[in-house]
């Protein structure tokens, strides 16, 4: 059974994952910014309060972190070690990691979206029984994802997961175009992307041009 110290305790390592302060998150995700204070944990009797499911999914969906991930980050403190990025690692477990601009060009995949080749770099990356083979990191580079991924973002990427509607998903085309959008709708003919940046066109690709299409489970900002 989840406690309520595990419970916040996720929510501020989740915080900490992403350099923000327990009120930094509640603001990104849209909440009251007092909404994560130490303060509002315990009532004015003494009685335990709980986040609600509705404020967890919205700093998930804020930070791209899964409902596993967030199960992870119940554990001591202690055990977890910040990373550079702000990952978070348990064992210390290496993935591969390449640039956006480098992953348009061939050679850095198998068929199957699947890490392939000479040329990567390593990021560590939290290490455990739900961690696919394949997974891989992709750093983000430009602005072209804002306000949502930066320059020098790094996504964790899962090739060969079910994607579903409203999914956060890395797209390769045949052409060696490589972005990150959210899956709106996939048809037996096509896929409909919704662009992260307002400032760039939303994007219906026919099936028959795509490469890969892998899921983002992780990103680190």
């Amino acid at each position: 059974m989840l406690s309520h110290e595990q419970i916040w305790g996720a929510i501020d390592r989740l915080a900490e994952g992403h350099d923000l302060t327990p009120s930094g998150l509640a603001r990104r995700a849209g909440l009251d910014p007092t909404s994560f204070n130490k303060s509002k944990r315990l009532s004015s009797d003494g009685r335990l309060r709980w986040p609600s499911t509705e404020s967890i999914a919205k700093v998930l969906e804020a930070t791209g972190a899964s409902m596993e991930q967030f199960l992870g980050f119940m554990r001591p403190a202690s055990t977890a070690a910040s990373l550079p990025e702000g990952i978070f690692a348990s064992q210390g477990s290496s993935i591969p990691l390449l640039g956006f601009a480098q992953a348009g060009a061939g050679g850095f995949f198998d068929d199957g979206g699947f890490p392939a080749g000479q040329g990567w770099d390593v990021v560590e990356f939290p290490a455990g029984p739900s961690q696919k083979a394949g997974v891989y990191a992709l750093e983000v580079q430009g602005e072209s994802m804002m306000p949502l991924y930066r320059d020098g973002d790094v996504l964790i990427v899962e090739p060969g997961a079910q994607v579903r509607r409203n999914d956060r998903v890395v797209v390769k085309t045949r052409e060696g175009e490589v972005m990150a959008k959210v899956l709106l709708r996939q048809s037996p003919r096509s896929i409909e992307l919704l662009s992260l940046n307002p400032e760039h066109p939303n994007r219906t690709i026919e099936l028959s041009d795509v490469e890969w299409i892998a899921r983002i489970i992780w990103a680190s900002q």
